[in-house]
């Protein structure tokens, strides 16, 4: 289990437990997986059955001006660990991103639609899909949006603090996807490692909103008295281009399918009052 500190990896690594499975996980601290060496010695002293490689560089805007160090996290780590991963028989389960499309279709993204990424982020993830097949054959890349939950940085923490801060947010009307609970797409990842079959699976939460519905949602369940205004990505540029269309779905009946975005913001709100 590789970014195993991060905001999925660790919920991986605690529902893998909870299944019973053996698991390693392992961050940057214990191994940097962008050295092939590092990547090769690891498994070759683990003998995993399977790796989930939730490792990745996630930061969109600062992969436009570091677009070289994204690579060797997005890329060459997945090509370091899938070959490492063949070397000794394990199946690699890897976790990718909407941002492989370009967002221009009004019908949603299946896993035989073109790619065409806008920015940096996109090109190393779609990058570090290609390098993983090709070292791998025994693969899975789970192509996942819009991921929110415990113990990471996400639009909804964001969201969360600035409404207990301000009468009044801005949030874009016009960029439309499928929010993801970590709580969800997790179980999806250890079941993919029993799937009897190989290559990409859409696995983003049912359903689809933008940004600015989310927030609505995500205010209105959390009791948070403040606006959600309406805005444009033009209005509230970034460095890094966003697809203005997000919204996933699968063509495979072998994909796990999740619960709607729905789910899992009321998910992802109880889980903060429990703690």
């Amino acid at each position: 289990m590789t970014g195993a500190a991060g905001m999925l990896g660790h919920r991986v690594v605690a529902d893998a437990r909870a299944r019973g499975f053996g698991v390693v996980g392992v961050d940057v601290a214990e191994a940097d997986l962008t050295d092939e060496a590092a990547a090769t010695s690891l498994l070759a002293e683990v003998q995993p059955r399977a790796v989930v490689h939730c490792a990745a560089w996630t930061d969109v805007d600062a992969a436009e001006e570091r677009e070289e160090d994204a690579r060797r996290v997005n890329e060459d780590a997945s090509r370091f660990v899938g070959r490492a991963a063949a070397a000794v028989g394990a199946r690699v389960v890897a976790v990718s991103t909407d941002y492989v499309f370009g967002g221009e279709k009004d019908s949603p993204w299946v896993e035989s639609d073109p790619t065409a990424p806008l920015g940096a982020y996109g090109r190393t993830k779609l990058a570090g899909e290609v390098a993983l097949a090709d070292e791998q054959p025994d693969h899975a890349v789970a192509r996942t949006a819009w991921l929110f939950g415990a113990g990471g940085k996400s639009f909804c923490d964001t969201m969360l603090r600035l409404g207990a801060e301000r009468d009044a947010v801005q949030v874009v009307t016009d960029q439309v996807g499928c929010p993801t609970w970590t709580g969800h797409l997790s179980p999806a990842l250890l079941d993919l490692v029993e799937v009897d079959a190989t290559g990409v699976f859409h696995t983003a939460g049912a359903g689809r909103c933008s940004w600015h519905e989310l927030t609505v949602e995500l205010f209105r369940l959390a009791g948070v008295d403040c606006r959600v205004e309406e805005t444009t990505a033009a209005a509230f540029a970034r460095p890094a281009p966003r697809p203005a269309w997000s919204v996933m779905a699968t063509e495979r009946p072998e994909t796990p399918r999740l619960p709607a975005w729905e789910e899992g913001v009321a998910a992802f709100l109880r889980e903060r009052i429990d703690g």
